[in-house]
């Protein structure tokens, strides 16, 4: 139990860090509304699975190689907790931008899209894996929840929880969003959710910076 309250707070942060990102409208979450208006349902799921195991394969991979990497340098935790915090709060920054911008969403379509399910499947998985930006995400987002010494079961649920989380909102994406409708009442609240999302990672930036010692 003590171990369980020890680690809980930093596992929730973990998990709201992961959801306030999924709702936040950048080119993946796009890519699957736009498939699910352009093409049907069906393909933006498609895609949405995709997307979502491209996360699941970031999320083993950054709580696997944290994890060695705390085991083997203890110190290892500062320099990760200090990047990850300034990265956090860069997302913050960017965040604020876009909450203070009038810019309306715009559903993309990616260019040459195949037309199987599979296909779209495949073209999510590659785009959320030769994504850059999504290393630095999910070794600041992994940070606030993985600490040294911290037991199997933390990273086991950070990967798994996080999953179901990418997995249920991107499909929720694309059967919300298969109508223009949707996407003009989506835009409504864009301002909305960019303000919180830099709130909370302006929030979990300053902590990892001054928990870095």
């Amino acid at each position: 139990m003590n171990e369980m309250v020890q680690f809980l707070p930093g596992l929730l942060l973990v998990y709201a860090a992961t959801f306030l990102s999924l709702m936040s409208p950048g080119p993946n979450i796009m890519a699957v509304i736009g498939t699910s208006m352009s093409v049907n349902r069906r393909s933006g799921l498609a895609l949405a699975t995709g997307v979502a195991s491209g996360s699941f394969c970031w999320a083993v991979l950054t709580v696997v190689g944290l994890s060695a990497l705390l085991s083997q340098f203890a110190y290892a935790l500062t320099v990760i907790k200090i990047v990850g915090g300034l990265y956090l709060l860069w997302l913050a920054y960017k965040s604020f931008r876009a909450a203070a911008s009038y810019q309306n969403l715009k559903a993309t379509q990616l260019n040459g899209s195949p037309p199987s399910p599979v296909a779209y499947y495949l073209r999510g998985l590659f785009v959320q894996m030769t994504n850059p930006k999504a290393a630095f995400a999910w070794i600041a987002i992994t940070s606030l929840g993985l600490q040294h010494g911290a037991p199997t079961w933390v990273g086991i649920a950070i990967i798994i929880g996080t999953f179901l989380m990418s997995l249920a909102m991107h499909w929720g994406y694309a059967i919300a969003f298969s109508t223009p409708l949707m996407v003009r009442v989506y835009s409504k609240s864009r301002r909305y959710i960019q303000f919180a999302l830099g709130s909370f990672f302006a929030f979990a930036g300053i902590k990892l910076l001054r928990d870095r010692l």
